[in-house]
C-alpha cells in the first residue's frame, strides 16, 4: 500500500511538473515578440556576406528563444532584401518603423548600406547596432550607434594601421604607394584613412584614384599604376572589384613588393575556392582566421560547427570565417543589453551599451563614445602556400592565411608579395 501511494505521488508530482512547464512555455509563445527589423543584401554584390550574416542572425534568435527570448518575449526577425543598393535602404527601415511596428533595428552588411539608414535612426532617435560600417557615424555623431566591426576608436585610420606598420617590416622598407579604390562610400572612406597611415610613414603617393563601381576589366587600371613604379599597391574594394584586381595582377603582374590592403570579398569561401594560388602574396585585412593563435574567440569555433553544419542546406557560404561570428555578437550584444536593462528603453540600453564590455562569441567587446571599438582588433594576413585552385579545404589549414598582426596573434612574418607568386 505504502509502495502503491509513493508511486501514485511521485506521479503526480511529476504530472504537475509537466504541465507547469507546458503552461509557462505556451504563455511565453504566446506573448507578443520582440520584434528587430533590418534590411540584408540577399541579392547583389555583398549576398555572398549578407546571406551568411543572415543564417548567423537566425541561429542567435534560436539560440535566445531557447533562453526564455529577450524579457521573457520570444523573438522574431524581420528583414528585407537591399539588394546591395543604398537607394533601398531608406524605404526598407520606414517600413521597418512604421508599418511593422519593430521594437529595433539593426543594420543590413556594410557600409554603403549602413550609411543611408542612419539620418533616419537619428530622427528616430533609437539604439542601431551596425554590421561592419566604416566610420558611418563620423557625420551623425549618434550616441545610440554601435558597431561591431573591430576597427578602432578611429576607424578609418586604425583599420589600416597595422597593414602599414606590417609593410615597414619588409627590407628595404617600401617608400611609395599607389593607391586604387572603388568610387563608394566605404572604400573612399577606407582609403582615406590608408592616405593619413601613408603620410604618417613619409611614403610618396604616386598613383591615386577611384575606379567607377561595375568596371569589367581593371589591366589598363593595372598597367596604369605599375607605370608609376610603386612600391606597394593598396587597394579598397567591395567583391566584384577585389576578384577583378585580383585576377588583373595575375595577368598582368607587378613589381610591388606588397598589394592587398582593404579587399572585402577575398574573405568569402567560393571566391577564395575559385581564386586559389592567385591569392598568394596578397597583404590583405581579415577579422578571423583558422589559425591556431585566435584563442580570444572562445565561441567562434563551436559556433561555426554548428553553422557549416547548416551551410551547404542553405546554400550560402559555406565556411562562415568572414562575417557569422560578428553578426551572430551584435544581435548577442542587443539580446543582453536589453535583458540587462529590463525594459525598451533606448535611451537606457544605449547608455547600458556605452557602459558595459560585453562577454561575447568574438571576445571581449567595449564601445568608445562614437560607437567604435575603444581598442581595434583588425588583423593584417597574408595568403601563403596556397597550392590549388577549386579546393577549399587547404583553407582551413594553418599556415595558409598567416596573420602578421597584431603581434598577440602573429603566426608568420611579411614576404615580398612576388616571393609568394
Amino acid at each position: 500500500m505504502n509502495t502503491f501511494r509513493l508511486s501514485y505521488l511521485r506521479s503526480l508530482v511529476a504530472a504537475f511538473a509537466f504541465v507547469t512547464f507546458a503552461v509557462f512555455a505556451a504563455s511565453v509563445s504566446a506573448k507578443e515578440p520582440i520584434k528587430i527589423g533590418f534590411g540584408m543584401a540577399l541579392t547583389g554584390g555583398l549576398a555572398g556576406g549578407g546571406k551568411q550574416s543572415l543564417v548567423a542572425m537566425e541561429m542567435w534568435a534560436d539560440d535566445i528563444n531557447k533562453k526564455g527570448g529577450i524579457l521573457g518575449r520570444p523573438v522574431k526577425l524581420i528583414y528585407y532584401d537591399d539588394q546591395t543598393k543604398a537607394s533601398t535602404v531608406p524605404g526598407i527601415y520606414a517600413k521597418l518603423l512604421d508599418v511593422d511596428k519593430v521594437d529595433f533595428v539593426v543594420s543590413g552588411y556594410g557600409t554603403n548600406l549602413i550609411a543611408p539608414a542612419m539620418p533616419l535612426v537619428k530622427q528616430r532617435d533609437i539604439v542601431f547596432m551596425g554590421l561592419f560600417g566604416m566610420d558611418c557615424n563620423k557625420k551623425w555623431k549618434h550616441d545610440k550607434y554601435f558597431q561591431i566591426l573591430p576597427s578602432g576608436p578611429d576607424p578609418a585610420v586604425d583599420f589600416s594601421r597595422a597593414w602599414f606598420d606590417t609593410i615597414m617590416q619588409l627590407n628595404p622598407k617600401p617608400k611609395s604607394i599607389a593607391f586604387i579604390a572603388a568610387d563608394a562610400e566605404f572604400a573612399r572612406n577606407l582609403k582615406g584613412g590608408a592616405e593619413v597611415n601613408a603620410k604618417r610613414l613619409g611614403m610618396k603617393v604616386t598613383y591615386n584614384k577611384n575606379y567607377k563601381p561595375g568596371t569589367p576589366d581593371f589591366t589598363p587600371i593595372i598597367r596604369a599604376i605599375n607605370a608609376t613604379n610603386p612600391d606597394v599597391i593598396y587597394v579598397a574594394a567591395y567583391p566584384p572589384g577585389a576578384t577583378g584586381i585580383t585576377r588583373a595582377v595575375s595577368e598582368v603582374g607587378t613589381k610591388a613588393v606588397a598589394f592587398g590592403g582593404g579587399m572585402v570579398g577575398l574573405q568569402y569561401s567560393g571566391i577564395m575556392k575559385g581564386l586559389g594560388p592567385k591569392l598568394n602574396g596578397i597583404l590583405n585585412y581579415d577579422f578571423y582566421v583558422p589559425e591556431p593563435n585566435m584563442n580570444a574567440y572562445p565561441g567562434v569555433v563551436d559556433l561555426l560547427k554548428r553553422y557549416q553544419k547548416v551551410s551547404v542546406a542553405r546554400k550560402v557560404d559555406t565556411k562562415g570565417w568572414y562575417l557569422v561570428p560578428w553578426a551572430y555578437a551584435y544581435l548577442q550584444i542587443l539580446g543582453d543589453a536589453v535583458n540587462a536593462v529590463g525594459k525598451i528603453d533606448h535611451a537606457a540600453i544605449a547608455k547600458y551599451i556605452h557602459a558595459t564590455e560585453f562577454n561575447t562569441v568574438v571576445g571581449k567587446v567595449k564601445f568608445g563614445k562614437n560607437g567604435e571599438w575603444v581598442k581595434g582588433r583588425t588583423l593584417t594576413v597574408q595568403w601563403q602556400n596556397i597550392k590549388k585552385q577549386n579546393d577549399l579545404e587547404q583553407f582551413a589549414q594553418a599556415g595558409i592565411r598567416k596573420i602578421m598582426a597584431p603581434a598577440a596573434f602573429a603566426t608568420g612574418k611579411v614576404k615580398p608579395f612576388n616571393s609568394l607568386r
